[in-house]
């Protein structure tokens, strides 16, 4: 507790290397709250700062911690293509609103192995003409591969954008068969 009787918050993280390059997860005593893609040491130190920021903790390295061992084995498990779905606890406290309510939706609704177009994903959250929005809501995802934005595509077949980079992108389709592992 720190001085006025509040549980401070501790906030925990770890690099984890993948096949889409190194990943800093990060969790509170709620769950996961963030996942960064290509986490070289100025990129997480980037984010370390911003999470410092909006949470009111000094993130710290745990990478035996509890809160990530969890996470870990199965972010290990889905790049080794024997998980298909994220089972964790997961803490919402970076998103609000309607990027919230978008995210929420996919977690449930998009699984393993399909995709989603952005117009459709609106019409499930009752916003229909909001395709652009939920764009928006994607590129704001604090916990990309586990709340599953890669597969967020545009409605005519086209990829969409990505966060993580159209490479990183189409690695995660190709892993979840959705595309064709490239040739080279």
């Amino acid at each position: 507790m720190d001085s006025d009787g509040r549980y401070e918050q501790r906030v925990e993280w770890a690099v984890v290397d993948t096949l889409i390059g190194p990943l800093l997860l990060a969790a509170t005593r709620e769950g996961l709250v963030t996942v960064v893609f290509h986490a070289t040491d100025e990129v997480r130190d980037k984010a370390l700062e911003r999470l410092a920021s909006r949470l009111g903790s000094e993130p710290v390295e745990e990478p035996g911690s509890p809160l990530l061992a969890e996470a870990i084995r199965q972010f290990e498990a889905y790049f080794a293509g024997e998980r298909h779905s994220f089972e964790l606890p997961l803490d919402w406290s970076l998103i609000s609103g309607f990027n919230r309510e978008v995210l929420r939706e996919l977690a449930t609704t998009a699984p393993f192995g399909t995709v989603v177009g952005y117009g459709d994903l609106a019409g499930r959250v009752g916003q229909p003409g909001a395709a652009q929005a939920v764009g928006m809501a994607m590129g704001a995802n604090p916990l990309p591969v586990v709340v599953p934005c890669h597969r967020v595509v545009e409605s005519g077949g086209g990829i969409g954008g990505f966060g993580g980079g159209l490479e990183t992108k189409r690695r995660l389709l190709a892993l979840e068969g959705v595309l064709p592992e490239p040739l080279f």
